[in-house]
């Protein structure tokens, strides 16, 4: 056994040993379980992909004379301002006003909320425009200004929903073309996509949340931030295979960071075809090597690991939970995966090359002293199911 404690103090003194999720699996493979948990002190795991669940509270200052801003847009973009005078939360899917909104035309949607993010992180100009109905204490009812990240007090990117353990594989059993969250999806089952590291992926290193939790420190973007709470729609409770793998979406989670000490690089704003915006994200977890099943389960392979197939054209959005098949990432991988004997063209909206880069640089970071680990403070649920929104009462 080793504790947090002892971990950071190698890290502290330039001792620690750390690799990748991506290089642990052969680093065991050669000196075995037992003697590679004495010697690794941390791995690192990352992942990059779309995460529409994600946003960021600003805070303006004040203006002379004061205004307490009721509407707002940053950029034509809408944000919400319901909290007090000049802060306000942008969502990253919020789509900018006047951006075409024809379903039915794809590649209407251009720019929103995850846009305005990038730019903002890039140190862009951006334009504020807020509203008000004036009073006493805040006389001013219009203001329209120029501002960049170093204008404001505090940039705070704020996340419901990240880093899902595993996910669906999408296709269209329909007859046309549908365009969704998971991209273009061709009918009669043409090709499928899917969105994960696989084997780098934080939560599939750590199946039991045995050392995420609350207060676990991330690399989120190039900035240190941390896990608040178990991402929305987390659920603990599901099916596994008999390593402990979720075959289903399962955990997520919720994750905070200074956006003032981000790299663009690592956050850009996506716009999906017929879908509408969001906005992709880079996130590293430092999984520490306490015990030789922590070890073990950080040595997850991409063929280890099933991701269930799912009809985005009838089965996802009439939410009939209908699995069509089950297939694993290194299938997936390949490019190509069969379903029910039929060869189907695989594309993934994750990027694996960028989600290896971050670990790797996580590691560095932690090599260098640069970053240490963090106990957390509380588990994340593991016996937790996510519900359903139903029609109820007199009028459903």
């Amino acid at each position: 056994m080793k504790t947090y404690e002892q971990i950071n103090d190698r890290i502290e003194s330039g001792t620690a040993v750390v690799l990748t999720a991506d290089e642990i699996m052969d680093y065991v493979d050669k000196k075995g379980l037992e003697a590679a948990a004495k010697e690794v002190d941390v791995v690192t795991t990352a992942t990059f992909g779309a995460m529409c669940s994600s946003g960021c509270f600003l805070n303006f200052g004040h203006s002379t004379p004061k205004i307490r801003m009721t509407e707002a847009w940053i950029n034509d973009v809408l944000v919400y301002t319901g909290i007090a005078a000049v802060d306000v939360f942008l969502g990253a899917t919020q789509i900018r006003h006047g951006d075409p909104a024809n379903m039915y035309h794809p590649g209407d949607f251009r720019y929103g909320g995850g846009h305005v993010i990038e730019d903002l992180i890039a140190g862009k100009s951006l334009q504020l425009f807020a509203l008000s109905y004036g009073t006493d204490c805040y006389p001013l009812r219009e203001i329209r200004t120029q501002f960049t990240i170093n204008d404001l007090n505090q940039a705070t990117m704020v996340n419901p929903r990240n880093c899902y353990q595993n996910y669906n594989v999408g296709i269209n059993n329909s007859d046309k073309t549908i365009y969704t969250y998971m991209g273009q999806l061709e009918p009669n089952q043409k090709n499928a996509n899917y969105s994960s590291a696989g084997q780098l992926s934080p939560l599939l290193n750590d199946p039991f949340y045995d050392t995420i939790g609350v207060g676990t420190r991330v690399w989120l973007a190039g900035a240190h931030g941390h896990v608040y709470s178990e991402g929305t729609q987390h659920a603990g409770h599901c099916e596994r295979t008999p390593g402990g793998v979720p075959t289903e979406g399962a955990g997520t989670l919720a994750l905070t960071a200074d956006m003032k000490q981000m790299n663009s690089e690592f956050v850009r704003g996506v716009s999906l075809r017929g879908y509408g915006v969001s906005l992709a994200m880079g996130v590293g977890v430092p999984i520490p090597i306490l015990n030789e099943q922590i070890l073990k389960r950080t040595c997850v392979r991409d063929r280890d690991i099933l991701a269930p197939v799912i009809d985005y054209g009838h089965d996802y959005p009439q939410k009939t939970g209908k699995v069509v098949a089950q297939v694993n990432y290194e299938q997936l991988r390949s490019g190509q995966i069969q379903i029910n004997g039929k060869k189907v063209e695989v594309g993934s909206l994750s990027s694996y090359h960028k989600a290896n880069k971050i670990a790797n640089i996580l590691a560095d970071e932690i090599r260098r002293g640069d970053f240490q680990l963090a106990k957390p403070i509380a588990a994340l649920p593991k016996e937790s199911s996510m519900k359903s929104l139903e029609k109820r009462g007199e009028n459903s």
